[in-house]
């Protein structure tokens, strides 16, 4: 297995002994046994070096799977031993902005004996990673719909116009989409939850981002706030990210009208997660932070 995650990777049996210290020839005997034993071709060679069949797709997937347990089996083995326990979580990048760090680390913080290890990335990665077990806890915004994991809502979060209070549109109740269009705009990455919401709730009343004047595009959230502080133009982002900059007076946030962007944030896990306990913790402690934002 570890064998076929080195070809997969370099696409080269030649670079993958590299890696693994072996012979190139150890290496081609390990794929050809391991084909051998699945009953299955799992590369083919090609001009730009090997490739990944349809069946050695699917083995890497469960190579990195086994990899993943066989970590997380050493792991839980050592920390029973002094009585420790590691948390591996996922967050997005909104998440990284908003209250979740914060709550996690009051988490680890209240119990003695938690270390928590936090990977940021985006929704679609998040849940590969949880499904490989290579993460416990995958903390997104929406509901999967991988009958896999079982999720549990810690809020509900909505995207709101943020602008820089120099803006003269802060002064207003609300944003007019018309109006919206006159400013230029700072959004996140087409990839990204936030957008794909903005950009299916703009085609959902026969609008367009198209008709948006988008000057910049920018994965990182602090990133765009940043500029927005510069009134270097106005974003579409949720509430959540912004809390600390409003509750500071630091930025603007207003609604659109005729558009709701609602969606909530949740704890994703897989079904057989097995500290249910820390999920109750995070909850409580999440609402009790929250409710000194608000």
């Amino acid at each position: 297995m570890e064998t076929l995650l080195a070809v997969a990777e370099f696409r080269s049996f030649t670079k993958a002994a590299e890696k693994l210290s072996l012979t190139q020839p150890a290496v081609s005997h390990h794929i050809s046994q391991l084909e051998e034993e699945l009953g299955a071709i799992l590369f083919l060679r090609g001009r730009g070096g090997m490739r990944l069949t349809p069946e050695g797709e699917i083995a890497v997937r469960y190579a990195r799977r086994f990899k993943a347990l066989e970590t997380k089996l050493h792991y839980e083995l050592a920390n029973t031993a002094k009585n420790l326990t590691n948390l591996r979580i996922g967050i997005t990048h909104t998440s990284e902005s908003n209250l979740t760090t914060e709550v996690l680390a009051k988490c680890s913080s209240l119990h003695r004996g938690l270390s928590i290890t936090i990977e940021t990335d985006t929704i679609n990665n998040l849940y590969e990673m949880l499904e490989n077990y290579e993460i416990d806890l995958a903390i997104v915004e929406g509901t999967p719909n991988n009958p896999r994991f079982s999720s549990l809502m810690l809020d509900t979060d909505y995207l709101v116009c943020i602008m820089s209070n120099n803006n003269p549109l802060s002064r207003h109740g609300m944003v007019t989409l018309s109006q919206l269009k006159e400013e230029q705009m700072i959004l996140r990455l087409p990839s990204s939850a936030t957008r794909i919401l903005f950009d299916a709730t703009l085609r959902s009343i026969n609008d367009s981002i198209d008709s948006f004047n988008v000057t910049m595009e920018v994965d990182n959230i602090a990133t765009i706030k940043d500029l927005i502080r510069k009134d270097l133009g106005v974003s579409i982002l949720p509430k959540s990210a912004c809390m600390d900059e409003l509750r500071k007076g630091k930025l603007a946030a207003l609604p659109i009208e005729n558009l709701s962007m609602a969606r909530e944030t949740r704890i994703v896990y897989n079904k057989d997660f097995a500290q249910a306990e820390l999920l109750e913790e995070i909850v409580r402690i999440y609402q009790q932070t929250a409710a000194l934002y608000h």
